[in-house]
């Protein structure tokens, strides 16, 4: 069994059965680290659940399948393409030192293959989508693109990783209805709080390689009072869903998942503490199950949707 990097599961499927030829690519797509697969699919198979919802239809399956193919590609590339511009950085903190391009092995030429590879297929995806759906997906590429350098130069790269994560929900939205409309756009922005709270909850583990390295991040910035603004985060972007569905007229069985979503965010917020990282790298991946609490929830708001909510 090959040594897991710090913040992958010791019992993770890459580091016990792949290849070792194979398993330093696999882990340069974060194969290893699934979490983050589900936290980029989530929100687009939410944007295609509100769709269907509004409908009164359940979410199409073929368009989970589509976006499930496509989430774990296209962050297995952003994965690649972020270690690529960060790898003096990554080579200086403990975490992430052993990464594939920060540990020699693999190159930045192999890797720039490895991330057209995945963009290419993801593209041929895409484009079985309508127009405005296309658009999106193109316009995806810049948020992707400046990602990396956000925590050079502000304090809140988290809230930038929102908007990349979330653009999901638009996405999906689109795909199905082929427009954007209200509730898809508060449904991104409930999307963008909910990731600026458990990414400032990821960030907790760096607080002392990040000072060292001169990397900025929200958890730095709050320093002791991270706790209490994470829970502002959630608060919003909890009244930020329940707004969606109600704006969509969804029905009122929306609102049992949805209090597991709300109670699930406000169980992290209480058990989050600066001085334990590993308790913060528990809660952050725990977040999978918070999203599809949400999609849950949007998808039962198809019964009873022309009463509402209230």
């Amino acid at each position: 069994m090959i040594a897991p990097l710090p913040d992958a599961a010791p019992t993770n499927w890459v580091d016990r059965h792949a290849p070792p030829a194979l398993a330093p690519w696999l882990k340069l797509g974060r194969f290893d680290r699934p979490t983050g697969i589900w936290l980029l699919m989530l929100p687009g198979w939410q944007g295609i659940a509100l769709a269907g919802a509004m409908a009164g239809e359940l979410p199409d399956w073929r368009w989970l399948i589509a976006f499930f193919v496509g989430a774990a590609l296209m962050r297995a590339a952003g994965c690649a393409y972020n270690d690529i511009i960060d790898r003096d950085i990554d080579a200086k903190v403990f975490r992430t030192a052993g990464r594939p391009i920060a540990s020699g092995q693999i190159t930045v030429r192999q890797a720039w293959a490895f991330v057209i590879a995945c963009c290419l297929i993801s593209l041929a995806i895409l484009l079985t989508m309508p127009p405005i759906a296309i658009a999106l997906g193109v316009g995806s590429l810049a948020l992707v693109a400046a990602y990396p350098f956000m925590k050079r130069i502000t304090w809140w790269p988290q809230a930038w990783l929102g908007l990349t994560f979330n653009w999901g929900a638009l996405l999906g939205f689109a795909a199905v209805t082929g427009d954007l409309q209200a509730p898809a756009l508060l449904l991104y922005a409930a999307g963008v709080f909910w990731t600026l709270g458990y990414d400032t909850i990821y960030a907790i583990q760096d607080l002392e390689d990040d000072a060292l390295a001169g990397v900025k991040s929200s958890a730095r910035r709050l320093g002791a009072a991270t706790p209490k603004a994470v829970l502002a985060f959630y608060v919003v972007a909890f009244a930020l869903a329940l707004t969606a569905a109600w704006v969509g007229g969804l029905g009122p069985l929306f609102l049992p998942p949805a209090a597991l979503f709300g109670l699930h965010l406000s169980r992290q917020a209480a058990q989050v503490r600066v001085e334990d990282p590993a308790g913060a790298l528990a809660l952050f991946k725990s977040n999978s199950l918070a999203g599809v609490a949400l999609f849950l929830a949007l998808a039962a708001g198809a019964w009873g949707g022309p009463q509402g909510l209230f």
